[in-house]
Formats: structure tokens, C-alpha cells, sequence
């Protein structure tokens, strides 16, 4: 049976209303059908889709009770707004576990992979929590928190943010030990009047809940980072760095690739050697980072190389397969499709450029969202990182690629169609035997589906078709 996590008693004295019904005990918090497990507290929240029409679906699929805002049949809490009370749920479950080092994660490239790479260290240390998927917003946040056993050593959570002002109440809620910001980036930027500054600024908001004496691991490669670490001061912070930058705490040294890649550098003035499966060229730096907070939340470091020896590159954020071809032969699918900007196409093209490959270096891209007045000028200028990292093909889809295809020398375009599903068919009849595929773009640009159009390929059974 699964460790108990909240009784109904607890829940009403955390997140306020009245109770109906019998007591209950839930052992974890959810706020989806979809992916409700037996005895979760189901949380119903307003929404494009009300999460109260999805009441007695909860309950046939076993929930333990229910958090409304409406008087419902069954084991239910009613509360007034069920989102306030599921943070209330969510800095109660904090309070109950003094112990907890937490640290949190933000930045424009990387934060999830980062997360999820630090998630591996801290439990291997330990009895530990963390953010699952992206859940990194004004319900991510506070769902993360109530789902936090009480007995948690440790923490991480991811923080993210579309406009100005958004990470400053999740950070007060998390309270972090250690905050980390990967980089600062055009991503979202048409939602900042200041541009790239704006959302400088945007990321320092994370240093507001530090804890006292708290830990603030920078990237000393960045452009902002004299911003961020001023910030980061102003708020009491201790600064920790990484980066190539001759100062950082932890300097890169030397990052090769070859099945997987090996990462040499010196943390603390100690040189260090160790394997990676990711070959991202940003996950250079980024293994340092990850050190430095898993550093400060307390976690040893043999235990933080092995788990970094060990992660895997994310689904969408990565991850490489091997696809059999219907006529023989197989090439290399990479997938980066889950979302997009300037800055992580650009290190997704440096990462393709440097892996070995038999036959040649091709790129599909969806349309890059959410980059303002600029946009159309910032998709035509990939195709200086596409020729640095000597891509052979481009194939691109959507109104905002065109930009790009139309900069590109007509030897390296390969295709081009108005949306994905347009785009998939020209993709994947160009495929042969050696290739490297890499795709990239933002999540409502579909790029996902060029990924499944080329996956399959080959069919789950591993026979071509």
C-alpha cells in the first residue's frame, strides 16, 4: 500500500472549507483523470475545462477524495477557489518537512533537463521529491509542492515563466535553499517590453525566495550574468559558477563526443573526468551546474557523477534512436521537437554538427514562437549556425520558416510546406541509410510530428513496413 500523504483532517486545516462525507487518507494529489492513480485527493480546478464536470470520473477511477468548490456526493473537501487551497496544500506540505533542502531551476534553454538531471543525484542521496514533466507554472508549482512526502531530504522543483512577474509567488512558495538559472534567452520575448533584459530581470525574480544564506549557481558564460549576479547579491545570495569563463567555480575544460561524451573540468579547483549519455554540446556546462546544486543541497558527489553518468536525454529534449529503413539500412532520428527559440536551435545545430555520421547532417524545423517584432529576421539567422555546423539538408514548415529556407543556398534546401503535416511526407521519402536526423521546433508549430512520421518507419515490433 502506498505511504499515506495527506488525511482529509490534515487537508482541511492546511487549505481551509468544510468537509462532507467520511474521512479519507490520500496518498498522492492529482489534478488530471487521465493519469489519476487509486487514493489520490482529487483537485478540481477551473479551467477551460472545469475540473468539477470530471468529478464522478475521478471517483469511478478510485480517487480517495475530492477538493471542490461546489457541494459534490462522496468524500470531498469544499473550499472557496480550489487553486488558493491546492497552494495553501502546497506550503503546508513544506512546513511539515523542515528537513527538505529544495532547490529550484529556471532559465530560457534547458530547465527541465537540468530539473531532471538533479532529480537523479538527489535520489540516489536519499529520500527525495521533484518536478515531474514541465510542471513549472501557477499550478505546476503548487501541485509539486502537495505531492512532497514528509519525510522528503530533499528537493528540486522547475520554475518557469511567459511574462514579467509570474516566478516571483512560486519561488516564495518553494523557498528554496539553491536556485540555478541555465541562461537567459529570446524566449517569450514578445510578452517583455525591455526585450532580452526584461527577461533577465524576469529570471533574477527567482532569487526573491531564497532562503537566508541561500546558494545562487550562475552561468558565468552568459551575457547577463553580471546582471544576475548583482541581483543574486542584493538578495544575500552566495554565488556558485559554471561555465568555460576562467573565474567559474566550475570550469569546463573539455567536452568530446563520441557514443555518448565525456565531460573533463575542474570544480573547486579539483580536475575532474566523467562519462555523460547525453552529447548535447550545452551539456557540458550544464553537467556543471548540476553539480553545483546538487553540491548545495547537500547530495555527495560520487553520488551526483554516477547519477550524471546514468541520465538520459529527455523524450523531445534529445533523445536519439536508431530507425530501420523499409528498404534496408537504418539512420539516426534526434528528437528535439518539444519546444524551440533562437538559442536552443542554435545549440541543437552545434550538437548535430559535431555527431559522427555515415551519410548526412539533416535538419527539419517548425516554426519558432512567441519572439516578436523580430521574428521573421531571427528564423532567417539559423542559417549562420546551420552552415557553421555544416548541415547537408534543411527542411522546413510553417509561415515563420520560410524566412530561413528562403536565406539558405538552394544546395542545402530540402523541402519546404506550409505546416508539418505538409512538410512530413517530402521528409521522409528523402531519408537514406547513414543519415542523422535532427528535429526541432516549438510544440504548437507540430514539430512532434514530423518526429512520428519518421519513427514510423519502422514498426513497434522492429519490423520495417
Amino acid at each position: 500500500m502506498a505511504e499515506p500523504l495527506w488525511t482529509s483532517e490534515e487537508i482541511i486545516q492546511s487549505a481551509g472549507g468544510r468537509g462532507s462525507g467520511a474521512s479519507f487518507v490520500a496518498t498522492g494529489v492529482s489534478i488530471d483523470t487521465r493519469t489519476l492513480e487509486p487514493g489520490d485527493l482529487f483537485v478540481a480546478l477551473a479551467g477551460e475545462r472545469d475540473g468539477h464536470d470530471f468529478i464522478a470520473q475521478a471517483q469511478g477511477k478510485g480517487a480517495s477524495g475530492v477538493l471542490v468548490s461546489q457541494t459534490t456526493a462522496g468524500e470531498a473537501i469544499q473550499v472557496e477557489d480550489t487553486l488558493a487551497a491546492l497552494e495553501r496544500l502546497g506550503v503546508a506540505a513544506r512546513e511539515r518537512a523542515p528537513q527538505a533542502r529544495r532547490g529550484a531551476v529556471t532559465g530560457s534553454v534547458g530547465k527541465t533537463s537540468l530539473t531532471q538531471a538533479i532529480a537523479g543525484g538527489l535520489a540516489l542521496a536519499g529520500p527525495s521529491h521533484n518536478s515531474v514533466k514541465s510542471y513549472n507554472n501557477h499550478i505546476g508549482v503548487p501541485l509539486t509542492l502537495a505531492r512532497m512526502p514528509r519525510r522528503t531530504q530533499r528537493a528540486i522543483f522547475e520554475v518557469g515563466m511567459n511574462h514579467p512577474g509570474e516566478i516571483t509567488p512560486l519561488t516564495r512558495m518553494i523557498a528554496p535553499h539553491a536556485v540555478a538559472i541555465t541562461n537567459v534567452g529570446i524566449a517569450h520575448i514578445e510578452n517583455f517590453a525591455e526585450g532580452e533584459r526584461g527577461i533577465a530581470r524576469a529570471k533574477a525574480e527567482i532569487f526573491e525566495g531564497l532562503t537566508e544564506g541561500g546558494v545562487a549557481v550562475l552561468n558565468a558564460d552568459d551575457r547577463w550574468f553580471d546582471t544576475l549576479k548583482a541581483d543574486a547579491m542584493r538578495a544575500g545570495a552566495r554565488i556558485r559558477t559554471f561555465g568555460a569563463a576562467e573565474s567559474a567555480d566550475a570550469r569546463l575544460l573539455g567536452f568530446e563526443v563520441g557514443q555518448g561524451a565525456t565531460v573533463r573540468a575542474r570544480l573547486d579547483g579539483r580536475e575532474l573526468s566523467f562519462p555523460l549519455r547525453q552529447t548535447g554540446a550545452h551539456w557540458g556546462v550544464m553537467s556543471l551546474a548540476a553539480l553545483l546544486m546538487l553540491d548545495a543541497l547537500d547530495a555527495p558527489l560520487d553520488k551526483s557523477l554516477e547519477a550524471l553518468e546514468a541520465f538520459e536525454p529527455l523524450e523531445g529534449r534529445g533523445a536519439t534512436r536508431t530507425v530501420r529503413l523499409p528498404g534496408g539500412g537504418a539512420f539516426t532520428l534526434v528528437d528535439e521537437s518539444y519546444n524551440a527559440n533562437p538559442v536552443s536551435v542554435a545549440s541543437a545545430l552545434k550538437t548535430l554538427g559535431s555527431r559522427p555520421a555515415k551519410g548526412r547532417r539533416i535538419v527539419a524545423l517548425t516554426d519558432m514562437l512567441e519572439l516578436g517584432a523580430e521574428t521573421r529576421n531571427l528564423h532567417a539567422g539559423l542559417a549562420e549556425p546551420i552552415e557553421a555546423a555544416g548541415v547537408d539538408l534543411v527542411f522546413a514548415a510553417g509561415p515563420l520558416m520560410k524566412s530561413l529556407f528562403d536565406a539558405l543556398p538552394p544546395t542545402r534546401r530540402g523541402g519546404y510546406a506550409d505546416d508539418a503535416a505538409g512538410l512530413a511526407p517530402r521528409l521522409v521519402q528523402a531519408i537514406e541509410p547513414g543519415d542523422v536526423v535532427m528535429v526541432k521546433g516549438s510544440r504548437d508549430s507540430h514539430a512532434k510530428a514530423l518526429v512520428e512520421a519518421l519513427a514510423a518507419l519502422e514498426s513497434a515490433t522492429g519490423e520495417a513496413r
